[in-house]
């Protein structure tokens, strides 16, 4: 494990794979100054080969889905089939103008991780706008594969 940030309480922590934290750093530094807002999905630390040091069922952000699949429906009935049912309790933000803080504005979820400018740190919420803190872990998520 490696870099922790601060928090405003004694809350939840939020675990994030590196290669998450990396190309989400990397889409909002290439979408400026467009605000980018994706679908995040974690993988319980059991299915991790690497050991985490947390409890076997913490959920660990690790994975993204992104806007397009599904957007025509989506756009026609409201019905988002770009993220299946149950999964995406996360969201990714980024507020290229500032502030480092969520908004009215912004699409909520149970965590939230948001980045501003420089794009060198994740900031972690909650959904109401309490700080969390973050761990990023160097560990990589089971490779998935589709059932046959």
């Amino acid at each position: 494990m490696s870099r922790s940030s601060g928090t405003d309480g004694d809350e939840r922590p939020v675990y994030a794979t590196r290669g998450l934290v990396e190309m989400l750093l990397e889409r909002a530094d290439e979408a400026e100054p467009a605000q980018v807002n994706l679908v995040l999905d974690a993988t319980p630390a059991a299915d991790f080969e690497a050991d985490l040091g947390v409890d076997p069922s913490t959920p660990v952000l690790s994975h993204v889905y992104f806007p397009m699949a599904g957007q025509a429906v989506s756009d026609v009935f409201g019905v988002d089939l770009g993220t299946p049912a149950g999964r995406g309790r996360a969201r990714f933000l980024s507020h290229p103008q500032g502030p480092a803080e969520l908004t009215r504005r912004d699409d909520l979820a149970g965590v939230v991780l948001l980045a501003v400018p420089p794009w060198e740190d994740l900031l972690a919420f909650d959904r109401r706008g309490r700080r969390l803190p973050l761990t990023v872990v160097d560990a990589e998520p089971p490779a998935e594969s589709v059932p046959e």
